[in-house]
């Protein structure tokens, strides 16, 4: 075969790859669009930790923590790259979090970085609550997980919290958080404790079932049996 028809073919085909993983990502929708469906996550979401992250990278907040870090307690970190990332929606990503022009609805570790961008399996979520509202029809949740929906999130909560030099955690890489566990033990990160941390998570509704099947977060079940009555949302929708 000529040798430019086979590289035009690689490149074709290397095109494809990486249009087809953009598009499985998706788009960065911010979480506002969320809350049209779970609006009691959402409110609950607001009052914890992870929805208060950028209040913790303004001057005079949380000084005794970021000395013990050997950082600036007067310096403000809300427009520094290497810690912005862990502190917002989509840093670096499309429809992400900028910090030029800083998006209130992507501030904070919100929805979306968690589940994944929402831009494409959102549509698919909508239309599948509104069907079974309409007929009780359900949906498997690997449709999400091919439109980019995450269940098995706990890589994400790693990326942050195991991501300092040292780290057991295999994906570490600069830039590191100095947040570390030699700085102290609190900075442990235990994935099956602190999800079920409720100053960090928002509270749990009860869902309706629209969706099934695998893969379902092996938390699911504990926390829908002690989930609260969900509070009225604007559209249908679940999970």
């Amino acid at each position: 075969m000529n040798h430019r028809i086979l590289y035009g073919l690689a490149a074709a085909a290397l095109f494809f790859v990486v249009a087809g993983t953009a598009s499985a990502e998706g788009t960065f929708e911010g979480r506002k669009k969320c809350y049209n469906c779970h609006k009691g996550e959402g409110e609950t979401w607001e009052k914890t930790l992870h929805g208060k992250a950028m209040e913790s990278l303004k001057p005079g907040t949380r000084k005794e923590a970021k000395v013990k870090a050997k950082l600036d307690p007067k310096k403000d970190y809300t427009k520094d790259k290497d810690c912005v990332g862990c502190h917002v929606d989509g840093y670096g990503k499309e429809g992400g979090y900028i910090i030029e022009e800083p998006e209130k609805f992507l501030t904070g570790v919100g929805c979306e970085s968690c589940h994944g961008a929402g831009s494409d399996y959102r549509k698919i979520h909508r239309k599948a609550g509104e069907a079974f509202e309409k007929s009780q029809k359900t949906m498997e949740r690997e449709k999400l997980v091919e439109a980019g929906q995450d269940f098995e999130f706990q890589e994400k909560c790693n990326a942050c919290h195991l991501n300092y030099e040292g780290s057991p955690w295999k994906g570490a890489k600069k830039p590191y958080t100095p947040f570390t566990p030699k700085v102290d033990k609190k900075y442990d990160f235990d994935f099956d404790k602190s999800v079920r941390n409720d100053k960090a998570m928002h509270e749990h509704f009860k869902l309706s079932g629209t969706f099934t099947g695998q893969p379902m977060p092996k938390f699911h079940e504990e926390f829908q049996k002690s989930a609260k009555p969900p509070v009225k949302s604007d559209k249908a929708g679940d999970e």
